[in-house]
């Protein structure tokens, strides 16, 4: 699944590992990162969010979300 990309070649992956790095260091629910991107489901946000985490840097722990300030499990980048 792709969405619309600046450069029209980015993928989801791509879009939230953006996203992320751009908020770093803090960090960001799944529920937000469906929610800036336009992603129609959250679960998708979860998984590539998931796959983001434990490489360049990108780690998720149970924190506030510095969008909706809720806690939750979270993502950022160190």
């Amino acid at each position: 699944m792709r969405i619309a990309a600046s450069n029209g070649n980015m993928t989801v992956l791509d879009d939230i590992g953006a996203l992320i790095s751009r908020l770093s260091p803090s960090p960001i629910c799944d529920d937000c990162v469906a929610e800036k991107l336009g992603l129609s489901v959250r679960q998708h946000a979860n998984h590539k969010t998931r796959e983001l985490a434990g490489g360049n840097g990108f780690e998720r722990r149970r924190d506030v979300c510095s969008i909706c300030f809720a806690e939750k499990l979270v993502t950022r980048r160190t």
